[in-house]
């Protein structure tokens, strides 16, 4: 067996101690690489003979690999597998010539400073080792593990947790069939059939999605295999009819956090071919989509489009056309100041097939996760959405109705507008002391909430940098976000001038 090329380029350390000591000071700091690794016919390093190199080695045997096992002595079962032809002793202390055509090794001794010889060894010669229960000097982590035929799931805190790896590996064990690893059994077989059946990734996705959703699993479950496969078959044969029309599902993503999209958007975004995303979804909720689905942004913010509305409807259209499923993911809600009602125009124009899955808007989002109530029995019966980026004079909006009292004004728009915001107001009655508060980044890990009053809300705003995305909310319940905030820093609070409303002024009193 030749040396581990794999290693060949890796670059080796001019000082093993302090790339050991940088190891140590980092271990937990920086995510692992996940990878299955094929060991079949490939020599295997386990130093120690007790129970815990015992459990290594069993879990070693079913790769392929050939496992050499090296310590002073040995546990019965461990002798056993030796005498029985399926492992290779070295009796003895460790000694570096173990490591000989080695790929991978692991030190599983009850002795720390053989652990540490095993490990510094493997460093000196670019091989992968683990020490049991020793993080910093592992170059790799074993993972709790969960299988099913095929199938293996594999969980790691990066060795800094292991007890909830395991805790969540138990988990999983009940909650995945043992079905699954029948099924996966099949599909292994069926493999080959199935790619020359179906050439096109797209159509094969769909027809495992219509597999999973058929009873195949269920008589598989009960023991029927024949009558599983001979399901699965059927299903193949008819895979002609998924190669069905595309369709564009518009999908609102919510402001940011993704643990507030909908579980139908969820369901689409790991269906999608193709993700059509605007600027403002966060990265966590695409991290929820398909890894191998195609990302398109074609996002839109002050003063530049990434993509004009016309490039996005062609976008739409040409994957839609191409039998692809094509998920428009817009941020927050998309028929409240998205143009989704435009895409669907366009989209019901040229006869494609569209769905529309509902988001969180940002205003509802946004004023939750500061602690600002839309409405309120004693200062808001109504709520108004508005868009203010307009510049003119007449921009068609009732300033004179959004000056009314006893309300709630939620202004979609960047921060540049506040000036004329607060001068239309102003103008049309509105006192100067209402409570305004602005929402930056709201939802998301960065939300920063300012609460002042509508006299001082730009100085507000240029005082504490206040960026977009950002959300503006004027009236009395805005103040109420001083003592009723929940997520993230408690919110800057301007000093009130005066109030109208006894309760909002205690609020922004008490949290100055």
């Amino acid at each position: 067996m030749p040396e581990a090329q794999p290693h060949a380029n890796t670059p080796h350390p001019a000082d093993p101690a302090r790339e050991d000591a940088t190891r140590t000071e980092d271990a937990g700091t920086s995510p692992l690489f996940p990878a299955f690794l094929d060991l079949r016919g490939r020599p295997v390093l386990v130093v120690g003979g007790g129970a815990v190199a015992r459990r290594k080695i069993a879990a070693l045997l079913p790769t392929g690999a050939r496992v050499r096992v090296g310590a002073p002595e040995f546990s019965p079962e461990v002798a056993a597998w030796a005498a029985e032809g399926r492992i290779e002793l070295l009796t003895g202390r460790f000694e570096p010539a173990w490591l000989d055509d080695v790929w991978l090794a692991i030190a599983a001794t009850d002795d720390p400073d053989a652990n540490r010889a095993v490990a510094t060894a493997a460093e000196a010669r670019r091989i992968w080792a683990n020490v049991v229960d020793d993080a910093p000097l592992c170059s790799f982590q074993v993972p709790a593990r969960i299988e099913r035929g095929p199938l293996q799931i594999a969980i790691s805190s990066g060795g800094g947790a292991p007890m909830l790896a395991r805790h969540l590996r138990e988990k999983l064990e009940t909650d995945l069939d043992e079905s699954l690893g029948a099924l996966g059994d099949l599909l292994v077989r069926h493999r080959h059939r199935i790619r020359m059946r179906i050439p096109d990734t797209g159509v094969r996705r769909r027809f495992f999605d219509a597999v999973l959703r058929s009873d195949v699993q269920s008589l598989l479950r009960r023991g029927d295999a024949a009558a599983g496969e001979q399901r699965l078959l059927a299903l193949l044969e008819a895979s002609a009819d998924l190669n069905a029309r595309g369709r564009v599902a518009l999908v609102g993503a919510g402001p940011g956090d993704a643990g507030l999209l909908t579980l139908r958007g969820l369901r689409l975004l790991n269906e999608a071919d193709v993700i059509l995303h605007d600027r403002l979804v966060s990265a966590d909720v695409l991290e929820l989509a398909r890894r191998d689905a195609e990302r398109i942004e074609v996002g839109k913010e002050a003063g530049h489009h990434h993509v004009p509305q016309e490039g996005i409807h062609a976008l739409m259209l040409e994957h839609a056309r191409a039998g692809r499923r094509v998920v428009r993911l817009k941020g927050g809600d998309g028929f409240i100041f998205g143009r989704g009602g435009e895409e669907l125009e366009f989209l019901r124009a040229h006869d494609i097939d569209f769905e529309v899955v509902p988001g969180i808007t940002a205003a509802l989002a946004c004023a939750a996760y500061a602690g600002i109530p839309l409405t309120h029995r004693d200062h808001a019966q109504s709520v108004r959405f508005v868009t203010a980026h307009g510049k003119q004079e007449d921009d068609g909006l009732d300033w004179a109705g959004f000056a009314r009292e006893k309300q709630t004004l939620a202004f979609y728009m960047g921060v540049s507008g506040l000036e004329r915001v607060r001068a239309r107001l102003l103008a049309h009655g509105r006192a100067a002391s209402t409570p305004c508060a602005l929402v930056e980044n709201g939802s998301r890990a960065g939300q920063r909430v300012v609460v002042g009053t509508l006299d001082d809300l730009p100085e507000c705003a240029r005082r504490h940098d206040i960026r977009s995305p950002a959300l503006l909310f004027v009236g009395e319940v805005a103040a109420l976000a001083a003592r009723l905030h929940w997520f993230g820093d408690a919110p800057l609070v301007a000093e009130a001038r005066a109030a109208d409303v006894p309760d909002a002024a205690a609020a922004l009193a008490e949290a100055a």
